[in-house]
């Protein structure tokens, strides 16, 4: 595997790790960040770096361009990354509730028909599946989650809507997300979530979800979900009232 460094502007480095899209190569990206998280609290050298964003493939390293040599950064990122190879690094497991009532699934209809497969077989599908978090983008907290089987993949909407609900679960390709802000969103609506996966408020880590975590889903019924939603909007159900303590693999 060859890793690839890359200039972005003057002030970040992107790290690229390969050019497909698997659980190994993002452990990989995670396992990077890891790393540099911690060089940045023991080595000097790696104090100047102001951010991180990890993706798919590869990881973006920001830092202070007035009190960096970037060249000399770029020498010790790289060396950090043939580091990072061994490392294993392994993110939280998720048990999150999932209601596929219709008034929440628009084109949960139109994905059976397309399948050719009945709409409670699909969910059954979906509940089986692992769900890996590759990364966090397009809206805060929106997670890009891979897993979904290559036969029951589905291309984008021809026509975005203009108004996706927040919450809201879908699938394109073969990657499933959650909106959790009202926006316009092409990817097919098939249930809706009553956890809030991002909070403002939450100091240390405002994206519930992060790069390299596991979602499993349960399924419940419009009332469950009100219940749940309630709950959760009160604070009686805190986000790690959903942590998995078993095996979701």
């Amino acid at each position: 595997m060859t890793t690839r460094l890359l200039a972005l502007g003057d002030s970040a480095w992107t790290v690229e790790f390969g050019t497909d899209i698997s659980p190994e190569l993002n452990a990989q990206v995670m396992a990077f960040a890891n790393r540099i998280a911690q060089a940045r609290l023991d080595d000097p050298r790696f104090a100047t770096i102001t951010d991180v964003v990890p993706t798919f493939r590869s990881l973006t390293v920001h830092f202070s361009v007035q009190n960096t040599d970037a060249d000399a950064l770029a020498t010790q990122l790289l060396a950090l990354a043939q580091d990072s190879e061994q490392q294993t690094i392994q993110g939280k497991q998720w048990r999150l509730p999932a209601c596929f009532d219709p008034s929440f699934a628009p084109d949960l209809s139109a994905w059976a028909e397309a399948k050719q497969i009945g709409e409670d077989a699909l969910i059954e599908r979906m509940l089986a599946t692992s769900f890996r978090v590759y990364m966090i983008g397009f809206l805060p907290g929106f997670p890009y989650m891979g897993g979904l089987p290559p036969e029951l993949a589905m291309p984008r909407l021809t026509s975005p809507r203009q108004r996706v609900p927040a919450n809201s679960i879908a699938i394109a390709g073969e990657m499933c997300a959650v909106y959790p802000w009202e926006s316009p969103g092409g990817w097919n609506l098939i249930g809706k979530t009553p956890v809030q996966l991002f909070d403002p408020h939450h100091i240390e880590q405002p994206a519930m979800l992060a790069a390299g975590d596991i979602v499993r889903w349960y399924a419940i019924d419009k009332s469950e979900y009100e219940h749940l939603l309630s709950q959760c909007s009160n604070g009686k159900l805190t986000r790690d009232a959903f942590l998995s303590s078993g095996d979701v693999s």
